[in-house]
């Protein structure tokens, strides 16, 4: 995997795009952490490789509340206690 800095990218970036066909990913960083992934498409995967990336997304979100769920032990609430919390923060959010 190939790291590639944001001065990089800015400075280099003929190299950078003559470069990515043979690495297939790049991580962009900034100051050192990664803040993006570069990966090779074309006009005939665009679609597929933004759905692939989504579904990634949304994969990791609902990991994410499960554990996060399992930790607080809401995983054993019963149901109306579910839907009416769901209902709080409806209500919430439509005051906004």
């Amino acid at each position: 995997m190939k790291f590639v800095t944001i001065r990089d990218l800015r400075s280099k970036s003929r190299q950078i795009q003559n470069d990515l066909p043979k690495y297939k990913e790049m991580i962009l960083t900034s100051n050192g952490k990664p803040i993006a992934i570069m990966s090779v498409i074309t006009e005939e995967s665009l679609e597929d490789s933004l759905s692939a990336i989504r579904r990634a997304r949304a994969i990791s979100a609902v990991t994410g509340l499960q554990l996060q769920s399992a930790k607080s032990g809401r995983y054993m609430m019963p149901a109306n206690e579910i839907e009416t919390e769901i209902g709080e923060v409806r209500r919430r959010r439509a005051k906004r």
